[in-house]
């Protein structure tokens, strides 16, 4: 078996190291030598994916096909491209004068950033949409040496696999936004939203991952799929509420960080501020829709002096975020040398246990912001600390 794959992103990059372990014939295609993108789907002005670039292989794909061969969509795509990319290539066919047979299928990935290679070869699922017998046993043959033990391949009908990876990804954002929700109001009424999670979490209908709240969520896939979900279905004349409402909450989280420095330290002009993790998570350097990205620029814009601390994703942060005046550290001590406040944004394992009496006499003030709650609180309040978390 033979297998291009164009657009070597960390998906593309990923799916043909995996494949071509297992021994079949894999050739990566991509326009950038010198930098390995997938083929993007990045959000339009209304939220809607745009799609120029899936099309553009679907057109080159008309254009050269000699005999039968299927094209599989892994790009997270709205419901209908498909049809699309099948209309584009008929239309080549169709000016060469040739009748090549061809599939279409949809085979979403599910793989996590920091974790693709393991997500890859040890799948709890793999969804296929197909139209024919043929996709169907070709995809089939294709995941068989992953899954020997246990096929977790489930064959639905394209649309359908279309709309599954976009479900999975509203779904685990809205979890994530009502527990946001839920920790906010904890704030207010007095409650400790880890308390609350661990009630919740216990109920076997609802299970207890996706429960953790924070400062909100990032990356290229939750708030770009959100909000294409809701643009398709504002395209069909549908409103979907409630995937609206978990974009709106989401973007508002993202300044509570923000908003519980500026209640602890008043005038921010001229506050020294630590920032730990400036990645959207932990084991990746994407600043993709970053949480730190929007409290750390409401920072310089209120005249603070903002000092950085990431294990891998700084380098990243200053070359697209150059026109915000930070200060890099190596450390997480050396960010919080003489600081007024210290703010976690993103869990790295380098973060979860401070030396609290070292920080106390190296920091200038006493403030610290868990963006993640992951400090013990009256650990840190022994210290000699203002802590604060979000909704405890």
């Amino acid at each position: 078996m033979r297998i291009a794959i164009v657009g070597t992103g960390y998906v593309g990059l990923v799916s043909g190291a995996c494949f071509a372990e297992m021994g079949l014939d894999i050739t990566c295609v991509d326009t950038d030598r010198g930098k390995i993108e997938a083929v993007g789907t990045p959000p339009g002005a209304d939220g809607s994916a745009d799609l120029n670039q899936v099309m553009s292989v679907a057109r080159t794909f008309g254009q050269h096909i000699n005999r039968y061969t299927l094209l599989v969509t892994k790009s997270t795509v709205p419901v209908g491209t498909a049809d699309r990319i099948r209309t584009i290539i008929r239309e080549e066919l169709d000016r060469r004068g040739c009748q090549v047979p061809f599939d279409v299928a949809s085979n979403p990935e599910f793989l996590k950033e920091g974790a693709a290679i393991k997500d890859f070869m040890s799948p709890d699922r793999v969804v296929v949409g197909v139209d024919s017998q043929r996709a169907r046993d070709l995809m089939a043959r294709l995941y068989r040496p992953f899954l020997i033990n246990n096929f977790r391949v489930l064959f639905m009908d394209i649309a359908s696999a279309e709309m599954t990876k976009y479900a999975a990804n509203a779904m685990l954002a809205t979890r994530i936004s009502f527990m946001n929700e839920i920790a906010n109001l904890c704030d207010r009424v007095g409650a400790d939203v880890g308390m609350v999670r661990k009630g919740i979490g216990s109920d076997t209908r609802i299970g207890n991952k996706f429960l953790y709240p924070g400062c909100g969520y990032g990356g290229s896939c939750f708030p770009k799929d959100v909000k294409a979900l809701a643009a398709t279905a504002r395209q069909h004349g549908y409103t979907m509420q409630v995937i609206e409402a978990v974009e709106r909450v989401n973007e508002a989280q993202k300044s509570v960080v923000f908003e519980k420095l500026h209640a602890a330290l008043g005038d921010l002009h001229g506050r020294r501020v630590a920032i730990w993790g400036v990645a959207f998570k932990p084991e990746t350097d994407d600043i993709r829709e970053a949480p730190a990205t929007e409290v750390i620029t409401r920072l310089v814009g209120a005249g603070a002096e903002v000092r950085i601390c990431d294990p891998v994703a700084v380098t990243e942060f200053l070359r697209r975020r150059s026109d915000l005046e930070v200060l890099p550290a190596r450390t997480m001590y050396e960010a919080a040398m003489g600081a007024d406040a210290v703010a976690l944004l993103t869990e790295w394992k380098e973060f979860r246990m401070p030396d609290w009496g070292r920080l106390r006499e190296m920091m200038r003030g006493d403030v610290v912001v868990d963006g993640r709650n992951i400090y013990d609180r009256e650990e840190v309040r022994a210290a000699g600390f203002r802590y604060f978390g979000i909704g405890k």
